[in-house]
């Protein structure tokens, strides 16, 4: 990957990184949260290849900065080709550290006042001297408040780049001495663009993981990697297409297969819901082009011709209640085939 132009979505965060090489403010201390996979990382990386690019600081040096209404600024990327660019891509560069932590589940104040008496050497080449910080939420309060002193008056050169699944875990002395970026959910198109283009999934698999990937490319790519949920998938479509025309033994026998699957329920009642959407959809419009179950139209048109609206959104309300009953500890296999049922007779 070669700076921000690779990523997908997050425009606005990106702007406001590019705005503060521009203007010369880049902070000492970012705290970026998302969801895990929502790309924090990728962005942390672009972001640190950016500011250490030979190329980009050269440029800056000869001709000055851009004016912050001039489109030049949107120009401003690491160029991917000079030797710290290099460095930085194979994840070498001396003056860009990804921290760690020694335990799993826990940044500790060890690891903490490691970092502290790492920033105090200046960089290696680069103008910055850049520390990436995942599970930042893992530090208890003594790793951070052994940070607060850092943060207070870090060394010119220093830039922390703490990434969270939950900025609340930080202490608000943390939150309140960093610029705080959350990233919001990248739009469907750019999940399944990434999917086909950078992942060459096909694009009906990539409709139904950008389906349930909510935003999150991280989670698409995992979905798509998935044998678990290829397998899930499957056994949904089998059921969705024969489920009418099953008989109570056969649907028995069904519950009692699923059993094995109770640790992937809820993806199989989400591709359930994710069918029966497309249902309600074509019913609605007679459209084919808008449905994500794109391989199975015919059994999509079918189950539209053969179910009234108030039996589809039947299935939707037995759905949602099924994920509640299971939830709430109520027996496994009668709530299955007490929604298996549902689905047959609507």
């Amino acid at each position: 990957m070669s700076g921000f132009r690779d990523i997908y979505g997050h425009e606005k965060t990106i702007a406001h990184l590019k705005s503060a090489i521009v203007l010369d403010q880049v902070s000492h201390a970012y705290l970026i949260s998302g969801d895990e996979g929502m790309g924090k990382k990728t962005l942390a990386r672009a972001f640190a290849q950016t500011l250490q690019c030979e190329n980009l600081q050269m440029a800056v040096r000869e001709t000055g900065r851009p004016a912050a209404d001039d489109p030049a600024w949107k120009r401003i990327d690491a160029c991917g080709l000079c030797g710290s660019c290099k460095q930085a891509v194979s994840g070498n560069q001396a003056d860009i550290l990804t921290w760690p932590h020694e335990k799993p589940k826990l940044f500790s104040v060890d690891d903490a006042r490691g970092l502290v008496e790492d920033i105090q050497i200046r960089p290696f080449s680069g103008r910055y001297k850049i520390y990436i910080v995942p599970d930042a939420q893992m530090m208890n309060a003594q790793a951070q408040n052994a940070l607060l002193k850092t943060l207070e008056e870090p060394p010119e050169y220093a830039v922390l780049l703490l990434l969270t699944t939950n900025p609340d875990a930080m202490l608000e002395t943390i939150r309140s001495r960093c610029v705080l970026l959350d990233l919001k959910p990248v739009e469907d198109a750019l999940v399944r663009q990434y999917l086909t283009e950078q992942c060459d999934i096909p694009e009906y698999e990539a409709d139904i993981c950008e389906a349930f990937a909510q935003g999150n490319i991280g989670k698409a790519v995992s979905l798509a990697a998935s044998e678990d949920f290829r397998e899930t998938m499957g056994r949904a479509v089998r059921i969705l297409t024969h489920i009418r025309d099953w008989d109570l033994e056969e649907i028995s026998a069904e519950v009692k297969d699923l059993v094995p699957y109770k640790l992937r329920i809820d993806d199989l009642l989400d591709l359930f819901a994710v069918w029966y959407r497309d249902v309600l959809y074509f019913k609605a419009t007679r459209e084919l082009d808008g449905i994500i179950f794109r391989e199975q139209t015919s059994a999509v048109r079918k189950a539209a011709q053969e179910s009234s609206y108030e039996g589809i959104q039947t299935i939707l309300d037995a759905i949602r209640k099924a994920k509640e009953r299971l939830n709430a500890n109520v027996s496994f296999e009668l709530t299955i085939e007490l929604l298996l049922l549902t689905m047959k007779e609507n």
